[in-house]
């Protein structure tokens, strides 16, 4: 997609562009990471710019998707640990704690994440994910399993 996109000016270049439809659509591309091995975040960054998104629109529109994901994964775990009696009141700091922390640290990557992505392609983590598999194939195969 890098190397085709690099011949084709996008045509989606600010969110006012992005359609209500065309958002939807790649947010179905988020189905496709329950493949196993299928990163969520790629596939919709993928997704984003068959239909016409730039590389910065793309990936932002990945992050806002992620939102939800997150707090639905984290409600859902949470739901989970209260169903044993609750936290006590040193557990329950310890997770406030804990998603402040996440929050700025997510919030620096991002940005950081954002302003690579204006400068950079992802060719390099595309080859590093095909070794990667490569890898995870031989030494499956080799194991037996």
């Amino acid at each position: 997609i890098e190397m085709r996109n690099q011949k084709v000016r996008p045509s989606i270049v600010k969110f006012t562009q992005l359609s209500y439809k065309q958002a939807f659509i790649i947010g179905v591309f988020q189905l496709l990471a329950l493949i196993p091995g299928t990163s969520r975040s790629g596939i919709t960054f993928i997704g984003g710019m068959l239909f016409g998104c730039s590389r910065f629109i793309a990936a932002e529109y990945t992050f806002y998707l992620a939102i939800p994901v997150m707090f639905g994964a984290s409600g859902l775990k949470l739901v989970n640990s209260c169903k044993g009696g609750g936290f006590s009141a040193e557990q329950f700091f310890v997770v406030l704690l804990a998603m402040v922390v996440s929050y700025g640290v997510s919030m620096i990557v991002i940005k950081f994440l954002m302003q690579y992505i204006k400068r950079h392609n992802f060719n390099s983590f595309a080859l590093y994910r095909i070794a990667l598999g490569i890898i995870v194939l031989i030494v499956g195969f080799a194991a037996g399993l």
